[in-house]
């Protein structure tokens, strides 16, 4: 094959999901970590990995058990000023990863930690790697003991890249394992948390205004907790919304054992879909939500960005903060062209794939990981959305749309036409 292999949205839908080509099943064939990809599939991720999601849990440490090849591509994560005493290392030679005789050294390399800092802190986090997938390591013995032996919590954090393709992926894990550490207490009738990032929702999003008017006084978010006390008071919510697949186990977790049942929303950018959203939520809450002017502020946003650039013709990246095919599904709602969409297909969003295939059934669908991409040749667009784009369309307008703040609701719509109107403009 001489070109990037690629499949149109009617093909894919043809076939059906239980049919994906091997080419977008990515256990199924050697990976490709182009630069558009690596941000996203090595040790050494930008954002949220493992690592760094680990130590989400306010005044943590993280030891790493890893060969020296994943240390160093934490090495750079490591001198940020923020993790700069909360990250340490234990590295693993060829006889720890055959033995595993490292599993013996971890309880004294934690009396090491405490012994080297001024203030205790909160937990530790051990982070392993596949070397431990592979040997079968009961990490939760392991952390029991250090707990016991230094009273001190300790949790494990699975960066099992092998574990990719599996129901309870690493990202999902990891928010488990980082909200494992509250305790039973009395719930607030008027509290509740906001789960789904590691960073906080954008502030002017219109949600947290759409909840105080339903009465909730205090919202809290993991990422918003400075102290463990802080993050302690989470136990309080009478309720948590979960707006990211990857928490819903953890949210079922704290249900199981705080009692806390849960409500999950996904992140849309449609704007009658986020209605229908915010209407299903209010419902739940036995309130309702007057969301008429963000609505319309969304639509005219987009409105008067389609007046002055015209039926723009995008190509959509996989690594931005929405789902790829959604916001491709959106732009040709609200009447863009989508000549290319950079995807993971999932069970979630092939339903977005089956409603973008009857309105545009022509865009390309590729997948960023399949080896083929060495030989793409760059389609016929005018902007693009996403990081990984950003590398394939370097000499062409576009947003990367993957800042840590986290959009959401009508803010991310108006400010993500916002960022596109401002860069076609330059």
């Amino acid at each position: 094959m001489n070109k990037a292999f690629f499949k149109t949205t009617k093909e894919i839908v043809a076939e059906g999901y239980d049919n994906l080509p091997v080419e977008f099943v990515s256990n199924k064939h050697l990976i490709y970590s182009s630069p558009a990809t690596l941000s996203f599939n090595s040790p050494g991720a930008k954002g949220y990995g493992v690592k760094r999601a680990g130590l989400a849990v306010p005044e943590s440490v993280m030891l790493l058990v890893s060969p020296s090849c994943c240390g160093r591509n934490t090495s750079l994560f490591k001198s940020s000023p923020e993790y700069k005493h909360r990250f340490f290392f234990q590295l693993l030679d060829d006889t720890d990863i055959v033995t595993g005789r490292h599993l013996m050294k971890i309880n004294d390399a934690c009396r090491e930690i405490l012994d080297s800092l001024d203030k205790r802190p909160s937990a530790i986090m051990i982070c392993i790697t596949c070397v431990d997938a592979l040997l079968g390591t009961d990490m939760e013995r392991i952390c029991r003991k250090v707990t016991e032996t230094h009273s001190i919590p300790c949790v494990a954090c699975y960066m099992y890249a092998l574990t990719r393709e599996k129901r309870l992926s690493p990202m999902a894990y990891v928010r488990t394992s980082v909200y494992s550490l509250l305790d039973k207490t009395k719930r607030e009738n008027r509290d509740m948390n906001i789960m789904g990032f590691f960073s906080p929702l954008n502030d002017k999003s219109e949600l947290y205004s759409l909840l105080r008017s339903a009465g909730i006084e205090n919202i809290r978010e993991l990422a918003r907790c400075e102290t463990f006390d802080e993050y302690k008071e989470l136990s309080k919510a009478n309720f948590n919304l979960v707006l990211n697949p990857e928490s819903r186990h953890a949210a079922q977790d704290i249900q199981k054992r705080l009692g806390i049942p849960f409500i999950e929303m996904l992140r849309l950018y449609q704007p009658d879909k986020i209605h229908n959203q915010y209407a299903l939520l209010a419902n739940a809450l036995g309130v309702k939500f007057d969301d008429s002017e963000y609505l319309e502020n969304a639509k005219k946003k987009i409105a008067d960005f389609k007046e002055k650039h015209g039926e723009l013709k995008f190509a959509v990246g996989e690594i931005l903060n929405g789902d790829a095919i959604e916001i491709a599904l959106m732009l040709v709602k609200e009447g863009f062209k989508v000549e290319c969409v950079f995807a993971t297909i999932g069970e979630l969003n092939y339903r977005f794939l089956k409603a973008l295939a009857e309105l545009s059934p022509d865009t390309k669908v590729y997948s960023n990981l399949s080896p083929t991409m060495l030989m793409y040749e760059n389609d016929d667009i005018d902007c693009y959305i996403g990081s990984d784009c950003a590398y394939y369309f370097s000499d062409k307008p576009g947003i990367e749309c993957c800042d840590d703040t986290e959009p959401f609701g009508y803010q991310a719509v108006t400010d993500l036409f916002d960022a596109l109107d401002k860069e076609l403009l330059k």
